[in-house]
């Protein structure tokens, strides 16, 4: 039974496609959203999985405030050299001046050219970790006068889509998941080096079940992505490949999808349970492109699949592990 608060009705709603995704109008995220407006934009996140909004005014500040209203928030895991996040480490900024300015090369792009298919960049935020986030808040301060723009897709209505027989074996299927598992990366290459010494010796990996049931709506979700899926437990090879490419094409069809076209002030929150995304990598390869957003995002629970699996750690920590225990997050739900 999907959650609905008493103020669902306080929100002016626009949908945005057919299965995800609605636009919200006139709500200033930077002001004072009292709790039944803060249960309106819960109920309406898990309705339609990735909510947009225009014309906002976050500063780092209030984002962060904004985030911890529904979770405890993660701290980003790797350095920015941009001063001013110093004093916000829940801010991530997704931005290839910063890591050029920091490190020499944009990484993320260099290890796109690395994708082992078209669909390799469609992922679930940190999937590799035992328990992913629930739900991420991203705006834009600085966008290109065109790309840039971002997909998600609706994994519930990607598993409803299943043939019966399908999803009732998928039902019982786990799968591991790891960084870098759709892309082809060269140990050789220096730059290929320097990027998997940064992810570390103890990286994390995680098996999942392949049908994740949503801790606030019982819906069921198929739980793999190209970017970080590397196999299915217990099937040989050929067979875990067959069936990855088959649940890909299927997580990945355009119906499912909805894409986003950024504007300054634009912000978008979804639901890490129950979608993927894709940010698309068409302005790569041009010179004096901006593009600046920031991200905060919220800490998740464990995975569960339809038979009680519970998800499981092969290596590194939980997501808030770092955190004091004032701090733990809430199991369960986008508070």
């Amino acid at each position: 039974m999907m959650p609905k608060s008493d103020a669902a009705d306080m929100l002016t709603l626009r949908r945005a496609a057919g299965h995800i995704g609605a636009y919200v109008d006139g709500v200033d995220l930077a002001g004072a959203l009292d709790e039944p407006l803060i249960a309106a934009l819960r109920d309406a996140l898990l309705a339609h999985k990735v909510l947009f909004f225009r014309d906002q005014n976050l500063d780092h500040a209030a984002h962060i405030a904004l985030g911890q209203r529904f979770g405890t928030l993660t701290v980003r895991s790797r350095s920015q050299s941009n001063a001013s996040l110093d004093v916000y480490p829940q801010i991530l900024t997704i931005s290839p001046q910063i890591d050029r300015d920091q490190y020499g090369v944009d990484y993320e792009a260099h290890y796109r050219l690395r994708w082992a298919s078209g669909a390799t960049g469609w992922h679930t935020d940190m999937s590799h970790v035992v328990n992913p986030p629930a739900a991420s808040i991203l705006r834009a301060e600085t966008v290109p006068p065109f790309g840039g723009d971002t997909q998600w897709t609706n994994l519930v209505a990607a598993y409803d889509g299943l043939s019966a027989p399908l999803r009732t074996l998928c039902d019982g299927l786990t799968a591991e998941h790891s960084f870098f598992a759709g892309y082809r990366m060269v140990p050789s290459d220096p730059v290929d080096r320097a990027i998997l010494d940064m992810i570390g010796p103890d990286a994390p990996v995680a098996v999942h079940p392949v049908v994740r049931v949503h801790p606030e709506t019982g819906e069921k979700a198929l739980f793999v992505n190209p970017s970080r899926t590397a196999r299915i437990v217990g099937l040989s090879p050929a067979e875990s490949s067959a069936l990855l490419e088959l649940l890909f094409d299927q997580v990945t069809r355009p119906e499912y999808t909805v894409r986003f076209g950024w504007e300054p002030g634009s912000v978008a929150f979804w639901d890490n349970r129950s979608t993927a995304h894709l940010a698309a990598p068409d302005i790569d390869h041009l010179d004096g492109v901006e593009r600046v957003l920031h991200r905060v995002t919220i800490i998740g629970d464990l995975p569960v699949g339809p038979d009680g699996y519970t998800s499981r750690a092969l290596s590194g920590t939980p997501l808030g592990a770092d955190l004091p225990m004032d701090e733990a997050p809430v199991e369960g739900r986008v508070r």
